[in-house]
C-alpha cells in the first residue's frame, strides 16, 4: 500500500484546496480526526516532489487525506468544514496561490463518498454566488508529501504564510463555530 495511510478506505477523506498547510491546520483542530496528511493526488506523476507539483506539470494537485473516526465525526461533516475552509468557486487558485496544484478536489474512495461528495456540493452551492467548480473523482493514489510539509502550521507558526494566511483562516472559522478556538 506504498503512498497511502494503513486504514479502512470508509475512515478516510481525500480533499484539496489550496495550499495543504491550510487546509491540514483546520482538519487537525475537528473532534474525531485523528490524522491529516498533506500530499498530493489527482494527477498523473508517480512520486512526485514538491517542486514537480509547484511547476504544476504533473497533474496533482495538494491534497489532505484525513484519516477521521465516523462515530465521532461523519463524512458529511468533513464536506461541510472543506466548503467552508476555501473557496470552491475560483479555478486553480486559492487566494494568492495560483494554478492546477491549487484547485479544489475530492478525491473519492468509494460510491457512498462520490454521492456523498456531490450532494454536499449541490448544497453547499446554495451559500456561493459564484458556481462551483470543484472537481470530484475516484482517488486513484495518494502521495504522501516531504516530511518536512507535515504539521507545517503546527511545526512553524511564525512563518509570515501560516501567520498571514492560516491563523486568520482558522481565526475566522473558529468565529463561525466551523473549528474549535485554537
Amino acid at each position: 500500500m506504498s503512498g497511502k495511510l494503513a486504514t479502512e478506505p470508509k475512515t478516510l477523506a481525500t480533499i484539496g484546496g489550496g495550499c495543504f498547510w491550510c487546509l491540514e491546520a483546520v482538519f487537525e483542530r475537528i473532534p474525531g480526526v485523528h490524522e491529516v496528511v498533506s500530499g498530493y493526488a489527482g494527477g498523473t506523476t508517480e512520486n512526485p516532489t514538491y517542486r514537480e507539483v509547484c511547476e504544476g506539470t504533473t497533474g496533482h494537485a495538494e491534497a489532505c487525506q484525513v484519516q477521521f473516526d465516523p462515530e465521532a465525526v461523519s463524512y458529511e461533516k468533513i464536506l461541510e468544514v472543506f466548503w467552508q475552509a476555501h473557496d470552491p468557486t475560483t479555478l486553480n487558485r486559492q487566494g494568492n496561490d495560483v494554478g492546477t496544484q491549487y484547485r479544489s478536489i475530492i478525491l473519492t474512495h468509494n460510491e457512498n463518498q462520490r454521492a456523498t461528495a456531490e450532494a454536499s456540493r449541490d448544497q453547499a452551492a446554495a451559500d456561493w454566488q459564484q458556481p462551483i467548480v470543484t472537481e470530484i473523482k475516484p482517488l486513484e493514489i495518494f502521495h504522501p508529501a516531504e516530511k518536512h510539509h507535515q504539521d507545517y502550521f503546527r511545526n512553524h507558526p511564525g512563518v509570515p504564510y501560516c501567520a498571514f494566511v492560516i491563523q486568520p483562516k482558522l481565526d475566522h472559522l473558529a468565529a463561525e463555530g466551523t473549528v474549535p478556538e485554537s
